[in-house]
């Protein structure tokens, strides 16, 4: 019997898939074995099935579908994995807890795409076709950056957006939770960022929902990082609590424009403390290794006119104010490190932050290349390629969008985050990709969903796969298209036949 089409859209594409002949049938008699270590895989398992298929999958020690988690499996990683579907057994196997994670999401899209769905779909056959899969990630950073600043969003859609994330094997929820606009992380000691910060285009989060959200994205392998923009980009604060800028006497209100706002933060003791109190409750929050804390657009001509700026710039033997940036960045990614975390940043040159920063360079990506080959960790995340507020075509019914730019599936799919002419040391300092979705023209969940999907899709298969296949990626996608729809992503529908299209 040949082996369905449907055996071969998995997106990411594996690394090595062999089909085999037969199907193995999920029913009410499949129970799961799991070895130590392997329960949290399995209870994903059956958190995921459950709704569409109704099965219990109860665990048992003559289990036919086999979780195993094998530390001797080295050559699997951090998060690679070992899947065999025979007609009578599965067996998925891995080095690591989050390979097994992973593992999961294949089986899941091996399995008709009905097994989404919300609630019962009676009557479907919860078979799969019987293969060999043995899958390892090209890049450990795998991500995506959503903006909850500029437009709140609930923390219902931050668990979808999750669930959407793990079905593609994207391992990053990188939250822009402040910035002009909008202050949604709550700080006990400064209740008024939330009070006054979160009030327009939108609300806040409470601890517990950030907690909550944390917990959930870690069970499917998704590990959530905070971003807290300093010294730029803080109007929400300032607005809250003045004196932590450089003109204190002054009343501003949360901005309500886009683009880059003139007002920064101080640079005197109080706003440090302040930095380091912020990112403490940060830090209690959000178990992630890496902390983000923006630093890109500052401008410098408040430090320039403010007398204390000027004196603290004196004081610190700096060349002048404009060299304050990098004084204030190399302050908070020393007091993360001190703690254990390692501080990431935008970078607009790859030479603009401290040594002790992981480099998200997006103006250029030559820029990725200036920072790896000073030896800094590198996570590309150019704007021509990855910024998703672009819109995805020239169509009339686009919706609104970042003006200058179309950034189609295809241009996405051919993100290369270590490109071929990079020496090979260089290479070896890129530690993934992520896209950005930054929502100054994003209102809904809706309009953040259409515009992550399809081209979320391609970013997933390029950082996991690194193929170079965009006719196989359209075919895999034309399929793949149908657990989209069942899962209600509204997504843009292709322009061209499969095989045909071009953007």
């Amino acid at each position: 019997m040949p082996v369905p089409r449907a055996a071969l859209d998995l997106v990411p594409r594996p690394a090595q898939f062999t089909p085999m002949q037969g199907r193995f049938t999920f029913d009410a008699r499949t129970a799961i074995r799991a070895t130590s270590g392997a329960e949290p895989a399995a209870a994903l398992l059956r958190t995921l099935l459950a709704p569409a298929t109704g099965l219990p999958l109860p665990l048992a020690a003559d289990g036919r579908v086999v979780i195993a988690l094998d530390p001797q499996l080295t050559g699997l990683g951090e998060e690679g994995y070992g899947l065999t579907v025979g007609a009578d057994a599965v067996l998925l196997r891995a080095a690591r807890p989050e390979g097994l994670l992973n593992g999961i999401q294949t089986v899941r899209q091996l399995l008709p795409p009905a097994v989404l769905s919300a609630g019962p779909v009676p009557g479907t056959d919860w078979t799969m076709p019987c293969v060999q899969i043995t899958d390892v990630p090209r890049f450990a950073w795998r991500g995506a950056m959503l903006d909850v600043a500029r437009h709140f969003q609930p923390v219902a859609f931050l668990r979808r957006f999750t669930d959407l994330l793990a079905l593609h094997k994207l391992n990053v929820l990188h939250l822009h939770l402040t910035d002009d606009q909008g202050w949604r992380m709550p700080v006990a000691a400064y209740p008024k960022l939330t009070e006054v910060g979160g009030v327009p285009h939108g609300g806040a989060y409470t601890r517990g929902e950030l907690g909550e959200l944390v917990a959930y994205a870690a069970a499917r392998g998704v590990t959530v990082v905070p971003e807290i923009e300093m010294p730029g980009h803080v109007r929400a604060a300032l607005a809250a609590y003045p004196h932590l800028g450089n003109r204190p006497e002054r009343e501003l209100e949360v901005w309500r424009q886009w683009g880059v706002c003139e007002t920064v933060l101080g640079v005197h003791d109080e706003v440090l403390a302040f930095c380091r109190t912020v990112l403490d409750e940060v830090m209690d929050t959000f178990p992630s290794p890496s902390v983000h804390i923006g630093g890109e657009e500052c401008p410098t001509t408040e430090w320039q006119q403010s007398p204390a700026a000027r004196a603290r710039a004196a004081v610190e033997g700096l060349d002048g104010p404009e060299a304050l940036h990098g004084w204030f960045m190399r302050r908070i990614g020393d007091f993360l490190v001190e703690r254990g975390r390692r501080p990431l940043g935008w970078s607009e040159t790859g030479l603009d932050l401290p040594a002790s920063f992981t480099v998200l360079p997006w103006r250029d990506t030559e820029h990725g290349l200036a920072a790896a080959r000073r030896g800094r960790p590198v996570i590309m995340a150019p704007y021509h390629s990855t910024y998703l507020d672009y819109p995805q075509s020239e169509r009339p019914d686009e919706p609104p969008g970042q003006p200058g730019q179309i950034v189609d599936l295809r241009t996405v799919y051919e993100t290369e985050p270590a490109p071929a002419h990079w020496e090979p040391d260089a290479a070896a300092q890129v530690l993934g990709t992520q896209a950005q979705l930054w929502t100054e023209y994003v209102p809904t969940a809706a309009h953040a969903e259409y515009l992550a999907f399809p081209r979320l899709c391609a970013l997933a298969d390029t950082a996991w796969s690194g193929g170079r296949d965009w006719p196989g990626f359209q075919a895999r996608m034309h399929r793949h298209r149908a657990r989209l729809d069942t899962l209600g992503v509204p997504c843009r529908p292709p322009t061209h036949p499969p095989g045909e299209e071009t953007s």
